[in-house]
């Protein structure tokens, strides 16, 4: 049996089709790389603290109460077992099953598979599937052969713990690896053997057969520690063909030319540049010079300058001859890009119009939702090269869009976009563009090392002189609604100091499908929430309650690009007190006299998103606040971020938080990385030596071996990792 063979012909028809579609496992190697959680060991019972709702999990716990009642309102009998790791309880329910009172017995200890619910307030299994285990003998619900297997496992002290479905609990998982395991044929090893030697790792077929069939905890770390590697390795290695390749593709060199455009900017300049801007821009500027293409990754914190750094990188293109195009993923953002862009340069943005200076060039506009009049002369300013920046949404990728040098891809909150958006994008160029994408989400060192590997990173860490400092409070409009009577009270405050304000809704309401974001899951208990806060409900309740009088509007995703471009252009001028809207005002809007923001139902918004939120206050000279509504009571977990939130503005510290609250698995989605699945064992957060020393051997190696031909085996194992379509996904990232 090899690694590519169909699990099929090893478990069963039936079996292989609970493994496909409940744990994406179709070969003998998806089985093998299937971890366990974790192990269970013998007289170590698993602490029920960390048992999370609606997951599937298998526990070791011992039997402490048994009783049966008859069920309210029909006929049968309810068994409840409660199980206990000695300071927690768990309930298990069992409908008319009366029978298992005489197995299920005081004092025993055994496994117990399920999915966790919640039920007055309680967690419980509903009909878990169970061993009963002890130091002699072993008894199964169902099968007296796997009783003696799940007994002889016990005995051998440790016994993996697999992530299972209803369909197919933890020890079922162990049954089929063990079938795979005994007849499986010698393993080609991915891994150069120097590699191994030099790194202290053992092969692959044997890190297999230790992290399933350990005989003690020393075992289990030795293969993880292979397996770890190994992930990290060949993730690296992808990541440094892919760096390879793009430095062997040819481009056009991009420099600015003396009395160009870029040295009349600088000139009219109203502010001085940050240090970082300077040591950046240098950096992004020698990139442009060079004959293959700019890739880079510019990150930094809110308000960090990151558009001003684009801005001139864009006029050094466009004094080359070329063009530059700034790609936003909302209409909002790019009215902003393109209203603030067209502000700095002044007469420089209208060459060949009356009042124009001599020197410039012209800023274009594309968005979806324009008139056909707007549209055509975008289009034809992009195509003719009049215009020399064209700012747009996702209607710049549409197929009749084309410019006349493309030369500078920029893509604002790049997260935004998919791989197949960008390289759309940049497929216009004649020659490949040089790409620089920007987010103001900061990423840990070792994310940036995985996620954006391919990319080289500048980081802007230091805040233009003059913005203010925010502070952030949780307002617990549950436990306490004086506060959020307090927090109305602020909003006039700061209204009457002459000031503005922001109020955020996760809905824009009025039965839609709309803006809604992701609700978090892990609410105080059982009982279903109300339906998130919406715009059109909240404003009107506040133009007629606590901020009567004041100026109050909306914005949100579903109106017209008129009515966004004028609320946001009377709210730019000071002409509306309060906006009212959804998270369309989550990046890129830039009112400097907005100095508070209130989020309703704040613990349904992500942690980095938050972040990016009240980044929209604090522009200017006075100092910002921002109030994080939440009716969630402290000890819940989407509470503890908003205190986190609330506790620091260092938007790398939130940004960890915000990963390990997500779970890592999600950042090297598909989406991402191209890369069939998401994170096994390696942790982007917890593993940095690992992640740091695997990019270090796998650039090595690429720089000896572009193409792999003398590790025929790692190229092997590369291709089985990315199939032909997802090879082309991630080229084209």
């Amino acid at each position: 049996m090899e690694l590519h063979d169909s699990v099929r012909s090893v478990v069963g028809d039936r079996t292989a089709k609970v493994l496909r579609t409940g744990l994406g496992i179709e070969t003998v190697e998806d089985l093998l790389r299937h971890y366990p959680r974790r192990y269970a060991e013998r007289g170590q019972l698993t602490d029920l603290d960390e048992l999370e709702i609606d997951e599937h999990v298998t526990v070791m716990a011992e039997i402490a109460k048994v009783s049966s009642r008859p069920m309210k309102g029909r006929r049968g009998t309810i068994l409840e077992v409660e199980v206990t790791d000695g300071r927690r309880r768990l309930t298990l329910t069992f409908f008319n099953q009366a029978w298992r009172e005489r197995e299920l017995v005081v004092g025993r200890v055994g496994l117990f598979s399920g999915k966790v619910s919640l039920f007055n307030r309680t967690r419980q299994l509903a009909h878990p599937d169970y061993v009963l285990v002890s130091a002699t003998e072993g008894d199964l619900a169902d099968s007296p052969e796997a009783a003696a297997e799940a007994a002889e496992a016990f005995a051998a002290g440790l016994i993996p713990v697999y992530p299972a479905t209803g369909a197919l609990p933890s020890w079922k998982v162990a049954k089929c690896i063990q079938a795979v395991l005994d007849p499986l044929d010698a393993i080609a090893e991915p891994l150069p053997e120097d590699l191994l030697e030099r790194r202290g790792l053992v092969g692959l077929d044997q890190a297999f057969r230790l992290i399933h069939q350990p005989n003690s905890r020393p075992d289990v770390a030795v293969a993880r520690a292979r397996l770890l590697f190994e992930e990290a390795y060949l993730l690296q290695v992808e990541l440094a063909r892919r760096r390879a390749a793009a430095s062997a593709l040819e481009a056009v060199p991009r420099v600015a030319v003396p009395g160009g455009v870029l040295e009349a900017f600088d000139a009219r300049m109203p502010f001085t540049l940050t240090a970082g801007q300077i040591e950046v821009g240098d950096t992004v500027t020698q990139d442009l010079a060079r004959r293959h293409p700019m890739h880079r990754l510019l990150q930094g914190e809110v308000g960090s300058g990151k558009t001003m750094v684009a801005l001139r990188a864009m006029l050094t293109v466009v004094d080359s001859g070329g063009q530059a195009a700034l790609l936003a993923p909302t209409e909002v953002l790019a009215q902003q890009h393109h209203r603030s862009i067209t502000a700095m340069l002044g007469p420089l943005a209208e060459r060949g119009l009356l009042g124009g200076a001599d020197v410039g060039t012209r800023v274009a506009l594309l968005t979806g939702s324009q008139g056909t009049s707007a549209r055509k002369q975008a289009m034809l300013e992009a195509v003719s090269g009049d215009a020399g920046i064209v700012v747009g949404t996702h209607a710049l990728l549409e197929e009749r869009v084309a410019f006349f040098d493309l030369g500078l891809v920029v893509v604002d909150e790049q997260h935004r976009f998919g791989v197949e958006q960008r390289a759309a994008l940049t497929a216009k160029g004649a020659t490949p563009p040089h790409v620089l994408v920007m987010t103001a989400t900061p990423i840990p060192r070792t994310v940036a090392m995985t996620v954006f590997g391919d990319l080289e990173v500048s980081t802007l860490t230091e805040l233009p002189v003059g913005r203010s400092p925010i502070t952030t409070f949780v307002v617990p409009s549950g436990d306490k609604p004086h506060f959020l009577e307090r927090a109305w009270q602020r909003v006039r405050e700061e209204v009457g100091a002459g000031h503005q304000a922001f109020v955020v809704c996760p809905r824009i309401g009025a039965a839609e499908s709309d803006e809604m974001e992701v609700p978090v899951d892990d609410a105080a208990d059982d009982e279903a929430r109300r339906p998130p806060l919406a715009v059109l409900d909240v404003a009107p309740e506040l133009v007629a309650g606590p901020l009567a009088g004041l100026r109050v509007e909306v914005l949100h995703g579903r109106m017209v690009p008129e009515a966004k471009d004028d609320v946001m252009r009377r709210f730019s001028t000071g002409e509306v007190d309060v906006l009212v809207a959804t998270t369309v005002v989550e990046v890129g809007v830039d009112v400097p006299n907005a100095t508070v923001m209130v989020v309703l139902d704040a613990d349904r918004f992500g942690v980095s998103q938050l972040h990016q939120l009240r980044g929209r206050i604090g522009r200017g000279s006075a100092v910002g606040l921002c109030l994080l509504v939440t009716e969630l009571s402290e000890g819940v977990p989407a509470r503890g971020r908003l205190d986190a939130v609330a506790a620091t503005t260092d938007g790398f510290e939130l940004s960890r938080i915000d990963l390990e609250s997500r779970r890592e698995g999600d950042v090297l989605g598909a989406s991402q990385s191209g890369r069939r699945s998401s994170l096994r064992l390696l942790s982007v957060l917890r593993d940095e030596d690992v992640i740091v020393a695997a990019r270090e051997d796998a650039g090595a190696l690429v720089a000896e071996d572009p193409t792999l031909e003398h590790h025929p085996a790692l190229r092997a194992a590369l291709d089985a990792e990315l199939d032909p379509d997802r090879a082309d996904y991630l080229e084209k990232a």
